[in-house]
């Protein structure tokens, strides 16, 4: 298809959803007259208030998308005096592509690469083109690949993708504006039809044009090297997803980051570092997962459909692909520097960082093993010695029941303890590692195993050894302990959500964690609960909701009676002594249909001999 036939096909499907939208508003305005001459003047009231509101909804969605603008890029550019290398390559393949060259280059936080092009006339004129390289797919590649996925990119110029981008980005969001106007009524519904036919469209020809970018991809690079560059994608962003949350997310939520020097850095580290699992991962099928809504086709697709491309034999180049970018830990630190908002956080070096975080984050699961045996104990606050005491004195089944743990989660808890003891008492510390977890270390630097000690305190016979281990090490049981004396939602995972739940005869949504529960008022009306609640859900954290709204952990229950399953009403009742109820409202929506209602239900540990239906 033709790049003109392409932008016609989207405009038409675009203006065919406002001819629908205008045809509705017509018939209805129609119908109104009708009503009015026909001495029906209430109906016709009505009738001429609902068009009214439709025509405005729509007016208004226009307006928006014709007023808003793209987000400016904020990215670093490389210019050809910045990185001649990179420059050279990129005119080399755009020649070979029979295509002209982007006018800029500039570099992204993501796993990405990508093209677009400022153009008029409904994609008929083209204009200025721009490249777009994340930093963390170059710190993943080697130049072969990269010149492989350059050649991708620079597909869709010779093959006009990119004359499309802004027609069909522009229908998508004016799309989207008019349904969320016209949502809650059948004209909104009727109108989204329409629109998931648009997205399927839509969907189906990007899919296409991925496809025949891949074509040169392999006519440039060789099938081997392009294929290897496809499989590489979902490693990389396996890896990045890994770094973020193994390396960052606890002491961002604490309050800390890396500097932004440290900020990709780490992440060339850790690739550096784990070579040996990241080929594992490479062995691994390609990803295989698609739907009709998807704009690229599946890993696996793609690579099946490059065995049926001719092929081409080149030399693959094995050089990281920064090394065309000289400076290029200077131009990522910038980079860094722009896009990273660390909000007041502490920036320190990763050694310091990981010590600093980890006994942080340490210590808030060490707090409820403490608050729990300090209930056991009948005492306010307890340490070390508290929980020693308790299994000491035969009242093991008591701790574990208090925390819901099972099998070998106590020891597991018990080795933390004691090693947050450790660096509670100064003796050890946290060292940093790349290759695999931090390790606890000695004041000589050598790595300090605690687990005997862990194991001995397991059992009433043996929790005598503990201690007598531990005074040796240098570790007071009786002044290393509990901090915090409430829980907080830090390292805590949103699983679903309920909206309009009446929490004491008051409604509120209720976001369902993994630790707890975050009950946050609502308006009075019940509609558009699961979009109020996606919306609550991406305005920040949920430390941040946390500290906004009452926040009420698993660990303050201390019994939980399903009264009824449907609509869900529970009974709570405190640890300390205070009672609460929950009762699912008939108009509530959740956030994943039913699992939302029997999750919180499983996470209250209900009985299902108790409950009423």
């Amino acid at each position: 298809m033709t790049t003109t036939l392409r932008a016609a096909l989207s405009a038409v499907l675009l203006a065919g959803f406002y001819v629908v939208a205008l045809a509705i508003i017509v018939g209805m305005g129609a119908l109104s007259w009708w009503a009015f001459q026909s001495d029906a003047e209430a109906a016709a009231a009505k009738l001429g208030f609902f068009t009214a509101a439709i025509a405005v909804g729509v007016v208004v969605a226009l307006w928006k998308v014709a007023r808003a603008r793209p987000e400016p890029d904020e990215g670093p550019t490389l210019t050809p005096a910045d990185a001649p290398a990179l420059w050279e390559t990129v005119r080399e393949l755009a020649a070979e592509a029979g295509t002209r060259a982007p006018d800029d280059i500039r570099l992204l936080p993501d796993v990405n690469a990508a093209v677009s092009e400022d153009t008029r006339l409904l994609g008929l004129v083209g204009g200025t083109r721009h490249l777009y390289l994340g930093v963390p797919l170059l710190q993943t590649l080697d130049v072969g690949q990269l010149r492989s996925v350059l050649a991708h990119e620079l597909g869709h110029y010779s093959n006009s993708h990119t004359r499309l981008g802004p027609l069909t980005y522009r229908g998508k969001q004016a799309i989207v504006a008019t349904l969320e106007q016209l949502s809650g009524n059948v004209v909104g519904w009727f109108l989204r039809l329409y629109a998931r036919l648009f997205f399927v469209v839509s969907a189906a020809v990007n899919r296409r044009q991925e496809l025949e970018a891949d074509e040169l991809s392999v006519r440039i690079a060789g099938r081997a090297t392009a294929q290897s560059a496809l499989r590489e994608l979902p490693v990389a962003d396996a890896a990045w997803s890994f770094y973020l949350h193994n390396y960052l997310d606890d002491a961002w939520e604490s309050g800390y980051a890396p500097t932004a020097h440290g900020f990709f850095g780490g992440f060339g580290e850790l690739v550096i570092a784990r070579t040996a699992e990241l080929a594992e991962m490479r062995d691994d099928a390609p990803p295989a997962e698609q739907s009709r809504w998807d704009s690229h086709p599946s890993i696996a697709v793609r690579v099946a459909a490059m065995d049926r491309m001719p092929d081409v034999a080149v030399a693959r180049d094995t050089r990281p692909a920064w090394a065309l970018i000289p400076g290029f830990e200077r131009h990522a630190t910038e980079l860094a520097a722009r896009v990273v908002d660390v909000d007041g956080r502490t920036q320190l070096d990763w050694e310091e960082l990981t010590a600093t975080s980890l006994v942080l984050s340490r210590q808030r699961t060490a707090d409820i093993v403490y608050r729990a045996a300090a209930r056991v104990a009948g005492q306010q606050r307890a340490n070390l010695g508290t929980v020693l005491d308790v299994v000491a004195g035969g009242r093991r089944a008591e701790l574990e029941k208090d925390l819901g743990t099972e099998d070998d989660q106590l020891a597991d808890l018990l080795e933390l303890l004691v090693s947050q003891a450790a660096v509670q008492a100064g003796i050890a510390r946290w060292q940093h590692s790349w290759s695999g977890p931090a390790q606890l270390v000695g004041r000589d630097d050598q790595v300090l195993d605690l687990t005997p000690v862990a194991s001995s305190a397991l059992q009433p016979e043996t929790v005598g050894a503990a201690r007598a281990r531990l005074a040796e090490i240098g570790v007071d049981v009786t002044s290393t302990g509990q901090v915090a004396d409430t829980a907080t939602a830090h390292g805590g995972e949103v699983l679903g959500g309920l909206a309009s739940v009446k929490v004491d005869g008051a409604k509120h949504d209720v976001v369902v964690m993994d630790i707890g529960i975050i009950l946050v008022p609502t308006p009075k009306k019940d509609e558009y609960g699961k979009a109020r609640m996606i919306s609550l859900l991406q305005s920040g954290s949920v430390v941040q909701l946390a500290s906004y709204h009452r926040f009420l952990a698993y660990e303050q229950i201390a019994t939980a009676r399903i009264v009824k399953r449907t609509p869900l009403q529970a009974d709570l009742t405190l640890h300390d002594g205070r009672t609460l109820s929950l009762k699912e409202t008939w108009t509530g929506e959740t956030l994943d249909k039913e699992s939302s209602l029997r999750l919180l239900e499983r996470l209250l540990a209900y009985e299902p001999e108790g409950a009423q239906s």
